[in-house]
């Protein structure tokens, strides 16, 4: 009975430390996105992949973790690692330091709730047995929270208007959205694809 009790204590803590290595992997994976940065001729603001770490954070880990991973990532942009667009790094990003301030702090809440659209609050499903509608409505969630966030960080900034943010932080970037999300599906359809 004693040996059954420590067994299943040992497989939450061991679940738990899978949990945390598999977040910090994808905050390390969000991190090496922003390196992959250009600039856009209407906008001061590069298009990076970060919003692909996003997406798949959520849709790999949940809504928990996803969002925990994004924490992560965060934190360790605030700390000084280079994992902000372009290498950058430092708290000054998170404080408006930055014009795409109000992207990052959408993280964390965007890969939640593209986690709990795609595995709801029970288990986790297998991603490659999620309906591509399902997944194409998570991520599309996930954007709205990502553009809300971004549009109020422009505004706050740049000192411009609602209509101005969206034209300089929404506008241009529903390409880029659109062609990370395709990829997010690829990713995470793969298995299905083989199998078909």
């Amino acid at each position: 009975m004693a040996d059954a009790t420590t067994s299943e204590v040992d497989l939450v803590g061991d679940e738990t430390t899978l949990n945390i290595a598999r977040a910090a992997l994808f905050a390390a994976l969000t991190g090496a996105f922003a390196f992959v940065s250009f600039p856009i001729p209407v906008t001061s603001i590069n298009v990076t992949l970060q919003v692909l770490g996003v997406f798949l954070a959520g849709i790999l880990l949940g809504p928990v973790w996803g969002g925990g991973a994004m924490v992560l990532y965060l934190a360790a942009g605030a700390v000084g690692a280079p994992v902000f667009e372009g290498g950058s790094a430092g708290l000054a990003n998170l404080l408006g330091g930055d014009p795409s301030f109000g992207y990052l702090w959408s993280y964390p809440p965007a890969a939640a709730l593209v986690g709990y659209v795609v595995h709801g609050t029970s288990e986790l499903r297998e991603p490659s047995a999620v309906p591509v509608s399902r997944l194409v409505a998570a991520m599309t969630a996930g954007t709205v929270v990502i553009y809300a966030l971004g549009t109020l960080g422009i505004m706050y900034v740049q000192a411009i208007g609602p209509v101005a943010a969206i034209l300089a932080g929404v506008v241009p970037f529903v390409p880029a959205e659109i062609i990370k999300m395709v990829a997010a599906i690829l990713v995470v359809q793969t298995d299905a694809i083989r199998a078909g």
